[in-house]
């Protein structure tokens, strides 16, 4: 799940950013609403969290931008208001939720992942493909009974790769879906990520290289 943090002050930003990647998100961070505009015009993201309150572009304006253009992105809206017509007003505008601020780091997760499960159909929890076991809401992978200790890369990796369900994603794709900002990243990123999974996978391998295509996982040999 990729998500879009909008918050001005960048020491809440940066500590929900943190938060969010330590729980397996994977989060870009701007500060003002200009930036933001310009992220959702480049970038599908399944969750905003958005800062009502933003230099460069008022958190409404964004807001509506969303509903606008129709984008699959589902809104939070962050506000440092409790009253009663303020929630109304962040609702009507478009928000799918609502939180005030100051917040409990559990509950935005919480309110996150909710929103996320809302953009992007329901998926198994425990994914099995080749004598791998992968445990999303434990963020657990296993290969015959073996644990392995990935990183947050090699998980997320392994996890887009398991949902295709052996058809091809390209590297672009891994990119989109697993790392941060990624119009920073380039295939280089992918390859070394997938030699240590490879690695920790140990033989015979399962992922597959498709020359020009991309990667799947595949059927040991």
């Amino acid at each position: 799940m990729r998500v879009l943090i909008v918050e001005d002050e960048e020491f809440l930003a940066d500590m929900i950013a943190e938060g969010l990647r330590r729980d397996a998100l994977a989060v870009d961070v701007v500060y003002n609403g200009a930036d933001a505009l310009e992220r959702l015009r480049l970038t599908d993201y399944a969750v905003l969290v958005l800062d009502r309150d933003l230099p460069g572009a008022h958190g409404d304006e964004v807001c509506r931008s969303v509903v606008e253009q129709r984008l699959l992105t589902r809104v939070l809206m962050l506000t440092a208001s409790g009253t009663v017509r303020d929630r109304v007003d962040g609702l009507d505008l478009g928000a799918d939720d609502y939180l005030t601020k100051p917040f409990a780091y559990d509950e935005l997760l919480a309110r996150v992942l909710a929103l996320g499960r809302r953009t992007h159909p329901a998926l198994p929890p425990v994914i099995e493909r080749a004598g791998i076991t992968l445990d999303t809401a434990r963020r657990q992978a296993f290969r015959e009974g073996r644990y392995l200790a990935l990183s947050r890369k090699e998980f997320g990796v392994l996890e887009v790769l398991m949902q295709a369900e052996g058809a091809v994603v390209c590297g672009d794709d891994l990119i989109e879906q697993v790392w941060e900002q990624n119009m920073g990243y380039r295939t280089n990123a992918v390859r070394v990520v997938l030699s240590k999974l490879r690695a920790k996978l140990g033989e015979p391998s399962v992922i597959d290289t498709v020359p020009g295509h991309g990667y799947r996982i595949g059927v040991p040999a």
